[in-house]
Parts: structure tokens; sequence; C-alpha cells
């Protein structure tokens, strides 16, 4: 039986997806093998590749003149790739509004100087600082920010306008939202959270600024490198790009980001209207940041929430404790997570307020 999995990572996956995937598993493309089973050189998986290129490129409108990468290692290897890459000058900005913003500032140090411009850590990470006040460094190689933040449930309403290239981690929100390539030098993202397994990352990097990564840089992780070889330089994490070439396949024809978003929107403004009119219930996020991905809420009793959890799994609601660092509830509401699983947690939590009050 399928549950409603509010996972922040791994997370739920499109039904339609796996459901062909399944059909594929034995016999991928005619050839008597999974997908899991074949070269990397073959050209049934290099035809992957290339289509899962393409896809982001016309799902998010990417320049000709940028990088479309897949890689290993998780977001948090790009963490030390970013400096590898860019930071020529020996030096770069980072804004701190959560645990991964944190991470990256915190390796962006081991390469050389990265300034902590920006820090929302004195509330706690339920708000991102005001960009336009930042005094942002000069001569800065890139400036760094986490567009989305998993643990606490907050997002960049605008971005940073800075000299220096803008670098987002996009882990959590890729695909869920309308955003202007161009105005990034670099977006990477793991797939885990809204596009595919684990195992695989995306980066979309403007060439122009890939093209002398740092002597130090070890060549796995060197993007020029990968955008030379069609991200086939190494025996790539196959199957988990497979999932996100049909995650892709699936959005495209479920009306691409304006749609998708439209539909997030509305799951994350029904979930917050509940929170905000309960008497149990608490988000305490500062309205003009929450995220649409990640809906992190308490009931101010840590004994309640352990309950909460609890009798919500028995209900098919699972993957609901939040992160240890917060406490409480998170709902991940990605983009795969159905109208209908938001609506099933908000008439569980009405039960559940009504039966603990």
């Amino acid at each position: 039986m399928r549950v409603y999995n509010f996972a922040a990572g791994p997370s739920t996956l499109p039904l339609e997806v796996i459901k062909e995937a399944q059909a594929e598993l034995l016999d991928f493309a005619g050839t008597g093998m999974s997908v899991m089973e074949i070269s990397h050189r073959d050209k049934a998986y290099e035809a992957v590749v290339c289509e899962a290129e393409a896809l982001v490129r016309e799902l998010l409108g990417v320049p000709e003149d940028y990088a479309v990468i897949f890689v290993q290692g998780g977001a948090s290897q790009q963490f030390a790739a970013v400096p590898l890459n860019l930071m020529h000058s020996g030096k770069a900005d980072y804004i701190v509004t959560g645990n991964f913003a944190k991470k990256a500032w915190q390796e962006g140090q081991i390469y050389g100087e990265a300034n902590k411009i920006g820090d929302s850590s004195d509330r706690t990470y339920t708000y991102i600082p005001d960009v336009d006040s930042l005094t942002y460094t000069d001569g800065a190689d890139y400036v760094h920010i986490t567009s989305n933040n998993t643990i606490f449930g907050t997002r960049y309403t605008k971005f940073p306008k800075c000299k220096a290239p803008l670098v987002a981690d996009m882990s959590s929100e890729i695909f869920s939202r309308k955003i202007n390539v161009a105005d990034f030098g670099v977006i990477y993202a793991g797939a885990q959270k809204n596009l595919a397994p684990a195992g695989v990352t995306i980066v979309i990097a403007k060439r122009s600024l890939i093209q002398e990564p740092l002597a130090i840089c070890p060549t796995m992780l060197k993007w020029k490198v990968q955008d030379e070889n069609k991200s086939l330089y190494n025996t790539p994490p196959a199957f988990s790009i497979y999932i996100a070439n049909l995650v892709l396949r699936n959005l495209k024809k479920n009306g691409g980001i304006a749609a998708i978003n439209e539909i997030n929107e509305y799951k994350a403004g029904l979930l917050y209207d509940f929170i905000d009119n309960s008497k149990l219930y608490k988000n305490n996020v500062e309205k003009e940041f929450r995220s649409i991905m990640n809906v992190p809420f308490v009931t101010g009793s840590e004994e309640l929430d352990a309950k909460f959890v609890a009798e919500a799994k028995k209900a098919g609601l699972v993957s609901l404790k939040g992160h240890r660092i917060v406490g409480g509830m998170r709902a991940s509401i990605y983009n795969a997570m159905p109208v209908d699983g938001v609506k099933a947690l908000i008439e569980f939590m009405k039960k559940f307020e009504t039966e603990n009050r």
C-alpha cells in the first residue's frame, strides 16, 4: 500500500514515473537488460543523458553558453567544488541562512577567504537577510546562497544583485518555480529532494567561469572536464540520471515549471492557512520567507509532537518528524507530492488537534 511520504530527501517520486521505471526494469529500450546493467558508453544510455540535459535546458530556459552536467557526490561535494572551480582571487562571499548554507561557508574557508556577509542565525534561521543592504566584498570571485532551506523552511523571495557571479544551491527547490538562469553564474542541486533518487547532482554553470579550475582541483570535480565529456567522463550514477530523465519528461508533459509552480503555491497555501488558523500548531518562519517546499511546524510540546508523528505514520502519513536541529514536524511537499496528500495531512491535523486540546 502506498503512503504519503513527506520526507525531506530522499523524497517521494511521481507515481507515473515509478510505474514507468518498473515496466522497463528488466528490458530497457529493447536492450534486454536493466538500465542499471548496461554500459554508460552504450548508445541507448548516452541517449538518456542527452535527453536529460536537453530537458533541463528547455524547462529552465538555460542559455546556450551554460554547461549542464550530472555529477556524483551530492550537493555537499559541491561545497568544495565551488571554490575549487571559481575561487581564483582567494576570496568569496557567503550568505548563511541555514544548516547547509553554513556547511558550504565552512567548506569555502578551507580554500580561501570565505566572507560571511549575511547571517540569519540570530533568529534561528527564520528569515532571509535583506540582500540589498548587505556589503559585498570588492573583487570577490562569487557570492554563494542556498535558495531554499530544507531544515528551517525558508526561501529567497528575491535574489542578490551583485557584481560577482551568483552561485546558488537549489537542491530542495530545483524545478519548483521559475528562475532566470542568466542571473546566476552557477546553480547546483542534489537530485534526491525534488527530482530523482540520491546519487546525482545537477550543475548548471556559465562556461566562461569554469575554464580554469584551481590547480589543486581534483579531475573529478572539474566542471570543465565533466562538460567536455557530456557527463560521461567516468561511469555516472546511471540509474539516478535515468529516473531524473523520466521525472523531467513527466514535468514537461504536465505543463512545465509554470504549471507545477501554480500547484506548489496552492498546496503550500492550503497548509500554511490551516496552521495559521490553528490553536495547536505553529510555523515560526517569517511569512515573507516561507518555503513552498518544506513546511516545519510544532505543537509546543515535545511529547505531543512525538505522538503526532507516531499516529500520522499509522494513518499512512510518513516521514513527518522534524530535523533534529529544529524538532517538531516538517512536511516536505515537493513537486511529486499530490494535492490529495496535503489535504490528507490537513485532515489528520484537524483530527489530532480536536483529540488533543
